[in-house]
């Protein structure tokens, strides 16, 4: 019997890749151009980052978790608080921020972009990664060897 390996087309990984730089080259115009202080500009910026960073921790973690991989409560805890305190304190700040309303859409549809992009490249990502080790594990099957990352074949 024949294992079918599931894998995204290089069409969707392209869309993927470049709606992921698209969102962060709108978000980096918006916050290279951002009228106001500096100060503002730097919270702004560290917002996207703490949101950004959070987004692929907690696509991680769920994707983990759904695997059956067993988390700490206090790890989800962080993940799931982190994302949330990332996201309420960068909208906060947009819309704390002394900016004309368009701008704060601008940033603000820019950083969902981001987000979202994020989410899509995180779950592409992980597909390949888990499609390419199927891949070596039915190899290794075949061959009758251990798998390429030291186990026996499953």
């Amino acid at each position: 019997m024949e294992t079918l390996i599931r894998r995204d087309t290089r069409a969707w990984r392209a869309q993927v890749w470049i709606a992921f730089g698209l969102a962060g080259l709108l978000c980096l115009s918006g916050l290279v151009w951002l009228p106001g202080q500096d100060l503002d500009r730097a919270f702004m910026v560290m917002g996207y980052v703490f949101s950004l960073s959070s987004a692929f921790a907690l696509a991680k973690f769920v994707r983990d978790v759904e695997e059956g991989a067993q988390d700490t409560p206090a790890w989800r805890l962080v993940v799931w608080g982190g994302f949330a305190i990332a996201m309420g304190m960068t909208a906060w700040g947009l819309w704390k921020m002394d900016i004309n309303p368009t701008w704060k859409a601008y940033l603000a549809v820019s950083w969902l972009f981001l987000i979202s992009s994020a989410f899509t490249l995180a779950k592409t990502l992980r597909d390949q990664w888990e499609a390419d080790r199927l891949e070596r594990r039915l190899q290794a099957r075949r061959s009758g060897g251990n798998t390429p990352d030291g186990g026996m074949p499953s």
